[in-house]
């Protein structure tokens, strides 16, 4: 079975689409940033260097230092599916990346964002 094309789509590429969404909404670069950093376990360093690489997101998320261990509290729907029900773990991660940045945008508080 093909992989997805969002796999192998540069993270570079779509990191400032996340941006945007969060600025357009009131938020920064800095919290989109935090939250990143939060689900994968990099640090702003190592965030920046993914993305002078253009890594992809199966990259990205492979070379990630650690999952956060709450992220399986990220639950809700996004593009029509259940973050909590995507078997594929690689989608999921995105997925929950996607749910972040949604959630971020919505103006919601920084520690139910980060599930603190």
């Amino acid at each position: 079975m093909e992989k997805p094309r969002i796999f192998k789509s540069s993270f570079a590429g779509v990191y400032p689409h996340y941006i945007q969404k969060a600025e357009k909404k009131g938020r920064t670069k800095e919290e989109v940033d935090t939250v990143i950093c939060w689900l994968t376990g990099y640090n702003q360093q190592e965030l920046q260097q993914q993305i002078d690489k253009k890594n992809d997101f199966e990259t990205f998320f492979n070379q990630a230092p650690q999952i956060n261990e709450n992220a399986s509290k990220i639950t809700g729907v996004i593009c029509g599916y259940r973050v909590e029900e995507i078997e594929d773990k690689l989608m999921q991660k995105i997925r929950y990346m996607d749910k972040l940045i949604d959630e971020l945008a919505k103006g919601k508080k920084m520690e139910k964002i980060l599930r603190t």
